[in-house]
């Protein structure tokens, strides 16, 4: 069996009511791109939930996937009439065929050098490097497989920092692939927390694979005590708020990491843990930052 791909061009002004409009009328799933990735033109858009200026791209690409057999002049006309677009879109069309989806997802991630010392490999993969530290950690329902520049940023970091015996706060844990790097790097007690019960779950079971010990709780839970090295790779604004928080689970004499913010936010941060302890930035990659500190 094949699917039909549709590409429809229009503007960021219709761009999500015709993505909605072409799933009430029968697309089986949509996505909107921006219609000059791959070019000089291409405008990539970061940032968090409400804080992007303008939603999608001037020159959007609605790409949907539909059910082989249907009308498409029928079904692109009556949503893009219900998405207020003036006249019938351009559009392209192309057959997917039938694929071992779960081999295709695979073959997307590979195994990731962190450094000639450190590697992420998929379970389905064989370690590069038999001699090197190795994090197997496979995509799931929780964010960190290695491949975001902020969970490499953090990582590289980590690799530098940690030292055997030291105590590791992981928050805002996801796959917990932070703190499984910290034990496998010699750290003694390790600690992730995360608000999602999903990424726990995820966190721990990623640990046991890699048989290491560490300890992950919700975030609202109580946690006591304070730890040498404490990681964050969350977002900008909770980052702001958590300041005193994370910044007290310091032990005096340790070092803070922070990530998941964008270089235009670097300022903003600092100040927001300059009444606790100093930061500054520590490496960039892409659009993205890490700031680290010591606490006197």
């Amino acid at each position: 069996m094949s699917w039909l791909s549709l590409r429809i061009d229009t503007d960021g002004r219709h761009a999500e009511a015709l993505a909605d409009a072409l799933l009430d009328n029968g697309a089986l799933s949509v996505s909107i791109e921006d219609a000059d990735a791959g070019t000089a033109e291409e405008k990539p858009q970061f940032g968090e939930p409400g804080a992007v200026p303008q939603l999608g791209w001037e020159r959007s690409r609605v790409v949907a996937l539909v059910a082989p057999g249907l009308n498409l002049l029928q079904l692109i006309g009556a949503s893009a009439a219900r998405a207020g677009l003036p006249e019938l879109p351009t559009f392209t069309q192309e057959k997917v065929a039938e694929q071992d989806w779960v081999q295709v997802t695979q073959s997307q991630f590979e195994p990731i050098c962190v450094s000639p010392r450190l590697w992420i490999v998929p379970s389905w993969h064989t370690p590069p490097d038999a001699k090197a530290t190795v994090l197997v950690v496979d995509p799931g329902m929780a964010f960190g497989t290695g491949s975001h520049p902020t969970t490499r940023l953090c990582l590289e970091w980590l690799e530098r920092r940690v030292y055997s015996g030291a105590s590791v706060l992981d928050y805002g844990c996801g796959s917990g692939i932070l703190a499984i790097a910290a034990a496998k790097l010699g750290a003694n007690r390790v600690v992730g927390v995360d608000l999602d019960p999903q990424a726990v779950t995820a966190s721990a079971s990623n640990a046991q694979r890699n048989a290491v010990r560490a300890r992950f709780q919700d975030a609202r839970d109580v946690l006591s005590g304070n730890f040498d090295i404490v990681v964050a790779n969350i977002l900008a604004n909770p980052l702001k708020i958590l300041a005193p928080a994370l910044c007290a689970y310091v032990r005096p004499g340790g070092c803070l990491a922070l990530s998941g913010i964008l270089v235009e936010q670097t300022d903003e941060l600092i100040a927001a843990y300059a009444p606790y302890l100093h930061l500054a930035v520590n490496d960039t990659r892409e659009a993205w930052v890490c700031l680290t500190g010591r606490k006197d």
